[in-house]
């Protein structure tokens, strides 16, 4: 059988270097939003307050945007299977789940997030700071969802460079409004840690208007019918919920876990502890948010071999993007203990309290190189989850996660304060490492037994793949 693929570094590049450059852009969104509200006062509240109102918020949207992430793989399937015209109807009929669970679950949860992050025993200026900033992302994130469905079918068609314009102009458009509504500067209203969440949502705005401006326009309507299946359809919604409520309850679960680690676990040692945890994180996600990019790739690539009969392809492409997210991650992690010191340094004032710089440079250090420890580990997890997915594979990888966040992180961090209390705040920290590496150690062991080869979500197939080469020119 011939091999009809274009040679895989090149078609690894054209499809992972814009995604990979997206999640970048959306990784320095946050940097820079959480370096803006660093330096907003001497106390260190202000990033830890961010840090623990958004991921207050996101522990809920990450439910229906793990969900939605399985449209790329029903996309780039009916792509790969020569019929390209099928993904507009998975595209919007995300569109409609994504805002029925928004006006359903997220608006009724905002309202309840100031309690919830007070019964979390935080600081209670990080409390009220951080149900600030949930809250307003919150009342954004139908918009959030919309978009995610919209870059779902775009990464799924292979024409990721649309999604990265749109990421890249609506980063732009966040710093400038982070800048002007945290300070107040040039007369704009000076809303601190909220500011940063009402620049977050009307950046989001204006991706999700690029990316509609595309999906409507005259090529896309002609080529792929956007236009015509608007329409909510049942079918289509069961097919997305059939096989991305795993995806969902996985990304949703682990973010129950982490929010659990971050705002209780970390946090409840108090605000200097949880913004040491918090500059951490920012890090680690400079580190992952790329290797999220190629498993997106990976997703996309795997999911149009499958589509086109090819397996072996598949394989090779997610083998191929392993290797080359595992040496970024460790370049990251290398960078984490030789510079630690430095990179905690650069989130701390230069009006901070004496008495508080020396605890969040030696937490903050501790913390860094715990994340090093399983970055590894985290690119080979990261990259093979979005491969079974491209496959439709996302039952086990759901399980796997379910299971391991809550013995692992719960469970274990909560060991670690109880039966290993000298650690303080860096036992649960060690907890989340072994967390890492023994999820990675089982996707890796699903992945090698080949199951996923065999799962077919495509019906009635129009090419082969000797013909599927004819497919790579829809870029």
């Amino acid at each position: 059988m011939p091999d009809a693929a274009p040679p895989i570094f090149r078609e690894v590049l054209r499809i992972a270097g814009p995604t990979v450059a997206t999640m970048t852009s959306y990784t320095m969104m946050t940097f820079t939003d959480k370096w803006l509200v660093s330096k907003i006062g001497p106390e260190p509240v202000y990033v830890g307050a961010q840090g623990n109102g958004g991921l207050a918020s996101w522990v809920a949207i990450s439910f229906a945007s793990g969900t939605l992430t399985i449209i790329n793989t029903f996309v780039a399937q009916n792509m790969g299977a020569g019929r390209p015209e099928r993904g507009a109807a998975f595209a919007w009929n995300g569109v409609w789940l994504g805002l029925l669970y928004w006006l359903v679950i997220l608006m009724p949860y905002s309202f309840a997030l100031p309690w919830l992050l007070r019964i979390a025993n935080l600081d209670p200026e990080q409390a009220r700071l951080g149900a600030q900033y949930g809250q307003i992302l919150l009342w954004g994130a139908g918009i959030t969802l919309v978009t995610r469905s919209m870059s779902q079918f775009f990464f799924g068609m292979h024409r990721a460079r649309v999604v990265m314009v749109a990421g890249i102009a609506a980063n732009l458009v966040n710093l400038g409004l982070s800048y002007l509504l945290i300070f107040g500067t040039f007369g704009f209203p000076t809303w601190g840690v909220a500011g940063s969440a009402v620049a977050t949502v009307i950046a989001s705005g204006v991706e999700l208007a690029i990316l509609m401006w595309v999906f409507l326009g005259k090529e896309f309507a002609v080529k792929f019918g956007t236009r015509l299946h608007w329409r909510p359809s049942w079918a289509h919604c069961k097919d997305i919920a059939r096989l991305g409520w795993p995806g969902g309850a996985m990304f949703g679960n682990e973010m129950i876990c982490w929010g659990f680690f971050m705002v209780y676990l970390v946090s409840h040692f108090g605000r200097v502890h949880s913004t040491a945890g918090w500059i951490a994180h920012q890090y680690m996600s400079l580190s992952f948010m790329p290797a999220v990019g190629l498993s997106v790739a990976c997703t996309a690539l795997v999911g149009k071999y499958q589509g086109m009969g090819r397996p072996d392809l598949a394989e090779q492409r997610a083998w191929y993007c392993t290797r080359v997210a595992m040496v970024y991650m460790g370049v990251c992690a290398l960078a984490f203990v030789v510079f630690r010191r430095p990179l905690i340094g650069l989130f701390i004032p230069a009006d901070a309290l004496p008495e508080d710089v020396g605890p969040l440079v030696a937490l903050g250090s501790s913390f860094l190189i715990a994340a090093a420890a399983f970055q590894l580990f985290d690119a080979v997890a990261m990259v093979l989850s979005g491969a079974l997915r491209g496959a439709g594979d996302t039952f086990w990888p759901g399980m796997y996660t379910l299971v391991l966040s809550w013995g692992v992180i719960v469970l274990g961090g909560l060991g670690m304060i109880t039966f290993v209390p000298r650690l303080g705040s860096v036992g649960p920290w060690i907890a989340a490492a072994a967390y890492i590496v023994i999820l990675c150690m089982m996707l890796l062991a699903r992945f090698r037994t080949g199951h996923w080869k065999k799962i077919r979500i495509v019906k009635d197939p129009v090419v082969t793949a000797a013909a599927g080469e004819a497919t790579d020119g829809v870029q």
